[in-house]
Order: C-alpha cells, then structure tokens, then sequence
C-alpha cells in the first residue's frame, strides 16, 4: 500500500468517526430537549389544573348553582387543589414534577363538573351573561379547555421522547443517561356535555 493510499483511509477513517460522533452528539442534545419539553408540558399542565380547580370553588361560591351542587364542587374543587406534586426521588430529573397519583383526584373533579353541568344548569347560568355564575361558567369552560390541550400536549412530548429513547443507538451508547422515562398521564378531562353544546 502506498502512503497515499493510508492516507485516503486515514481520512476516510476520520471522517466515519467525526460524522458518527456528530451523530451521538446530536442525538444526546436532541433528547435532552424532548426531557427539557416534557419537564415544561408538566409545568403547564400543572398551573392548567390549577386554574381549572379555581375555576370550579369560584362558581361553587357564586351562588348561580343550589347549595349541594355547591358543595359537590367545592369539595372536589379544593380537594384538586389540596394535591401537591410528589417528590418520590431525591435524584428525580424532572424535580418531582410527576403526577404520582393525581389522575384520580383530577378524574374526580371532571366527573362532579360533568354530573353538576347539566343541560338545565348550565341553560340558568348562561341566561344572564354579566352574572358571576355565567362568568364563573365561562371560566370553567375555558380552563377545562385548556386543560385539555394541556394534557394532549404533554403525553404527545412524552410520545416523542419515548420514540427517540427506544432507538437502538439510543440505548446502545445510554444517550439517555440515569434521566427517568418519561410517563403519559392519563385523567378523564372531557367537557361537560351540555357545555360542549
């Protein structure tokens, strides 16, 4: 072989291993920004449920709905805003921003907003618009709204980590490091019937 020759597949040699080192460089920043993604969906979502459950003790203490539906909805209300993030792990990457249970407490909320909402509750509170109970409605609708895009923005982040987590050179050169996988969260959050309408 002449020098020539070794020098061509030195450099082919060099250039195979910049590319694939680009490569894994690339795909490590890639994940570290669909966690950082996830990580702020969670936040999001977080601060969404928030709203929602003081959208719903706002309308419990309007006075527009009769008091054991006041009730219902306060109690789940404030029970939804009673639940704190859990930190299971000192070590958590998404510094306990997991649901950890959650889902129950917010399914809850969904099904008293749905059972208080009825086609007639609803038909009252909307009838005059500047009452609190209409712009407490209003709220309720908008925050469970956005709740929901929430949600769906989250679990589509957490889709697309999981994707690119699951890929062979991924795994092969731990790309993903000791960062937790992250979880879809899954709650019933559909809208009242009659508010949809």
């Amino acid at each position: 072989m002449s020098n020539i020759d070794v020098l061509q597949v030195a450099t082919i040699v060099a250039l195979v291993l910049l590319a694939a080192a680009w490569y894994l460089s690339y795909s490590a920043s890639r994940l570290d920004r669909l966690h950082a993604k996830v990580e702020g969906a969670v936040s999001a979502l977080d601060a969404q449920l928030v709203r929602r459950a003081e959208a719903t003790l706002e309308l419990a203490t309007s006075g527009a709905v009769d008091p054991a539906t006041s009730l219902l909805l306060a109690d789940a209300a404030s029970e939804a805003l009673e639940r704190h993030t859990h930190h299971p792990l000192s070590h958590d990457p998404l510094d306990g921003q997991t649901f950890a249970g959650r889902e129950d407490t917010e399914t809850n909320l969904t099904e008293t907003l749905r059972a208080a909402l009825v086609a007639d509750t609803v038909e009252d509170l909307r009838r005059d618009v500047d009452s609190p109970g209409a712009l407490a409605l209003s709220r309720v609708e908008s925050t469970a709204l956005r709740v929901q895009l929430a949600r769906r923005f989250h679990n589509d982040a957490v889709r697309e980590a999981r994707r690119v987590r699951s890929k062979k050179v991924v795994r092969a050169f731990r790309l993903a490091g000791h960062a937790a996988l992250p979880q879809a969260v899954d709650f019933d959050d559909d809208l009242p019937p009659a508010v949809v309408d």
